[in-house]
């Protein structure tokens, strides 16, 4: 089991908003940071900080400004990007040219999947949707994440993520029976694709977790994990997995990650009880064992001292937030 897969696997992704913007010369379109939460199509409730936005011309020019980058970034066909909710951004067909309306504006003016905006000159187009990380995260995952990933179209990997957009694009285009489910779940797969392209392309820049994935070391003793969520892991037999000493090993694995590897190997097994638990098809005690616990008591109090409920409050919070009657919001960028 490698760790990316079992991390999107459990935290499951869900796309959401995609639209296709058509969009005519001059024009300029804001995403500003979102403070408040949203609701999925699935209806259920998600925090913010687990959203994240995703954009990619699939025709013309334009030139993007990031909150943070002092020099705005000229985009070609085939250029696309992921960022946070955090994250504020200005799209437009001209450094020049003034913002005047959100992202969110205009989506909410879509003709079904495809929103015009402009003033009629050189065209542009940019396919463009949103993710949500809908299980209940201890760590969101955008924490694991750069706030911004630019992919160029001449990067590695790329090609893959170039059909994944065209078809994606069709999909919002033709309207035809099922394009909906197509299109989120082609979304969905290109989530993953960004992420590859991302690590593929600039490894000495990765930090944090995606370059501890990626470390020959501290990537055998991640796998090992994830692999083995239930084993009687320390901080020796980590070691050993990394075939590092337990010194060398403690202190560069804090360094990367900002936690112990105990820290982290609670932590993850607390978000596996959590994907089991909302299943609600096993009796506590197999979900303890599941993850390591020999017994029902020590894996509720782990699970109270990280979580900050008891799995009781745990499930009738989570069963409140699916029951909430708020509609959806109009998808942003």
């Amino acid at each position: 089991m490698d760790p990316i897969s079992d991390i999107f696997r459990t935290m499951h992704i869900t796309a959401f908003g995609q639209h296709r913007l058509e969009a005519t010369a001059p024009w300029g379109l804001i995403q500003a940071k979102q403070a408040n939460e949203r609701l999925p199509p699935s209806g259920k409730r998600i925090s913010p900080s687990d959203v994240a936005h995703f954009a990619m011309l699939s025709r013309g020019n334009c030139w993007l400004s990031v909150e943070g980058i002092s020099d705005p970034i000229p985009l070609t066909g085939g250029d696309c990007f992921l960022l946070d909710r955090d994250t504020s951004i200005v799209m437009r067909d001209s450094p020049r040219t003034r913002p005047r309306s959100t992202f969110e504006e205009v989506a909410a003016r879509a003709n079904g999947h495809v929103a015009h905006y402009g003033g009629g000159g050189t065209p542009t187009t940019i396919v463009c949707g949103s993710f949500s990380f809908d299980r209940a995260s201890l760590r969101p995952i955008t924490q694991l994440l750069p706030n911004f990933i630019l992919i160029k179209s001449d990067q590695a990997r790329t090609l893959a993520l170039h059909s994944t957009v065209q078809a994606l694009a069709s999909e919002m285009a033709e309207q035809a029976p099922g394009s909906g489910v197509v299109a989120t779940r082609l979304a969905e797969v290109l989530f993953i694709q960004i992420l590859r392209a991302h690590i593929a392309s600039e490894p000495e820049r990765n930090k944090g977790w995606l370059r501890s994935v990626f470390d020959p070391q501290l990537g055998a003793a991640l796998s090992a994990i994830h692999e083995r969520v239930h084993a009687p892991w320390t901080v020796e037999s980590l070691a050993e997995a990394a075939g590092m000493s337990r010194s060398a090993f403690a202190a560069r694995f804090k360094e990367l990650l900002g936690q112990t590897p105990l820290e982290y190997v609670t932590g993850w097994r607390m978000q596996k009880a959590i994907q089991l638990l909302e299943q609600r098809d096993k009796k506590l005690i197999d979900v303890a064992r599941l993850v390591g616990y020999e017994s029902d008591a020590a894996f509720s109090k782990a699970f109270k001292r990280v979580v900050g409920a008891n799995t009781g409050e745990y499930i009738k919070r989570g069963l409140a937030g699916q029951r909430d009657p708020d509609r959806a919001e109009s998808p942003s960028l």
